[in-house]
């Protein structure tokens, strides 16, 4: 064989047997070529149409609802995830963390992020987790807003001096009652 007839003939090297691979690799060894490169051969990427179906501000909540979603069998990326990682404050400025599935996923995503929360989830045969409930209506559709960390900044800033942070608190989405943590325990 000529040398572009060898070139020509490592082309297709994987689909040569153990036996064939070796007396090229011999050949290309004893005229002194170099072996070429093989392009990879393999599948390219797998192409997804993606639909964003909800965005979240927190990681830590978009990483939940990409869990529960993982686990009903529904492809799920968080777009610009990486992004908040490195940087949390830019969340707000790119309008959050896109969850995105397969359109053809994307009424069966939609339908389980809909559904309601349960009033109780159950822990074990003995205890079950009651969700905590807004004072004023009941509802169990609340947020943790955390503790107030303007003032502590502001006085860190102004006076070189930090203020304790506030109290941790909850606001109601149904109702808009805001209130402290340990204020639902009194009722």
């Amino acid at each position: 064989m000529f040398d572009g007839e060898l070139l020509e003939l490592a082309q297709s090297y994987d689909q040569l047997t153990a036996a064939a691979q070796a007396a090229l690799r011999a050949e290309f060894a004893r005229r002194g070529l170099e072996p070429p490169m093989l392009e990879d051969a393999g599948e390219s990427p797998e192409r997804r149409d993606l639909v964003t179906v909800a965005r979240y501000r927190d990681l830590s909540e978009a990483i939940v609802v990409r869990t529960m979603l993982e686990s009903a069998g529904i492809f799920v990326f968080l777009r610009d995830e990486n992004l908040v990682r490195l940087d949390w404050q830019v969340s707000n400025f790119i309008g959050g963390i896109r969850l995105q599935v397969e359109a053809r996923d994307a009424a069966r995503a939609t339908e389980l992020l809909r559904q309601a929360i349960p009033a109780v989830i159950p822990f074990d045969d003995e205890d079950d987790f009651l969700q905590p409930h807004c004072p004023q209506c009941g509802s169990i559709d609340i947020t943790f807003q955390g503790s107030s960390r303007g003032a502590a900044l502001a006085s860190l800033t102004v006076l070189a001096v930090p203020l304790p942070l506030g109290q941790e608190s909850w606001i109601c989405n149904a109702c808009d009652a805001r209130w402290e943590d340990g204020e639902e325990d009194e009722d």
